[in-house]
């Protein structure tokens, strides 16, 4: 396990199929532990950490220039409900969340939007994976508008 990463997190991240040259989002990144712990497995890929709170994103950033610098991590505030990509975003391969109420069904009012979004934001084969399994569990976008 990684120096500042709990078990929890770090398990997670273990558990989602990474591999260099992915481009990966993260949904709900808080500080950007997990973000980081992504980067440091993907190589030469991306990720993009999103989170609702402008203060998360300040944290995230501040302890994040390294992989900021390198061009491989960016952080943006953005709800996940009216997350859109920007022009020049490429599409991804995978999304994941933890502890997310619109995909963990403690909003579900804003669940279907959610899912709309981040089905637009993936490739077509593209995965989205949340906490609640064994350590994680996959979503069938499939059933995403």
């Amino acid at each position: 396990m990684a120096v500042g990463i709990s078990e929890r997190i770090s398990a997670f991240v273990e558990a989602l199929p990474l591999k260099p040259g992915l481009r990966v989002l993260e949904i709900g990144c808080g500080p950007g532990v997990a973000a980081r712990a992504v980067a440091g497995r993907i190589g030469d890929g991306f990720i993009l950490a999103i989170d609702r709170s402008e203060k998360a994103i300040r944290l995230a950033r501040a302890g994040s220039a390294d992989g900021i610098a390198s061009g491989r991590l960016d952080f943006r505030q953005a709800a996940i409900e009216d997350f859109t990509l920007l022009p020049g975003d490429t599409l991804f391969d995978i999304a994941f969340a933890m502890r997310v109420g619109a995909l963990d069904g403690r909003h579900p009012e804003t669940g279907w939007a959610a899912l709309t979004r981040i089905k637009a934001a993936l490739k077509p084969h593209g995965r989205l994976f949340i906490d609640g399994g064994d350590p994680l569990k996959e979503i069938d976008l499939s059933v995403a508008p």
